[in-house]
């Protein structure tokens, strides 16, 4: 949907990269159906520094990054801990360093509701104003550490633009 919309806009050329773990490649041919543009794929595991790196080689005229490369299921992450946090940590690291070898300076971050934990009555129905909480799965705290990782990395770099997007139920269908 976003690369639609971003198609669709004008202003950007998208570019994929997806290690398809997740996915489809044929996504990309369904958004060429819709769209009528081919969007370039990189089937790249964001967590191998190197070989992402070779995309912002590549793709010369990057100016912003919209992450969306976590595991997102609550129950998988309680039995595969170690494997949400190597993927759903390491992906953010890498991406923000190589925007900053890169001089890439826009990043949306796709967080989750997660981070409100379980809100007490007080809180509900919950919104931006809602304190943070402990985590409740592996899952819901990579997305709490990860929201850290860039305020951090935001408050050393004054001039990285960065959005974070809370979801709570991000699922539909393109018309």
């Amino acid at each position: 949907h976003t690369i639609i919309e971003l198609i669709r806009d004008g202003r950007f050329e998208p570019v994929a990269v997806d290690n398809c773990s997740r996915s489809t490649a044929n996504t990309i041919n369904r958004i060429k159906k819709i769209t009528g543009v081919q969007v370039p794929l990189y089937k790249v595991d964001i967590c191998d520094k190197e070989v992402f790196f070779k995309v912002f080689e590549e793709e010369k005229n990057i100016c912003g990054v919209i992450h969306f490369a976590a595991f997102k299921s609550v129950p998988e992450s309680v039995h595969e801990p170690l494997m949400y946090y190597r993927n759903n940590l390491m992906s953010l690291v890498t991406v923000l360093e190589v925007m900053k070898k890169h001089n890439v300076k826009n990043i949306v971050f796709s967080s989750s509701c997660t981070v409100y934990g379980q809100p007490d009555a007080e809180h509900l129905p919950v919104d931006e104003t809602a304190p943070i909480q402990k985590a409740l799965s592996p899952y819901g705290n990579t997305k709490q550490i990860n929201e850290e990782i860039i305020c951090d990395q935001a408050h050393a770099d004054s001039s990285l633009h960065a959005t974070i997007l809370r979801y709570f139920n991000p699922i539909g269908a393109h018309p």
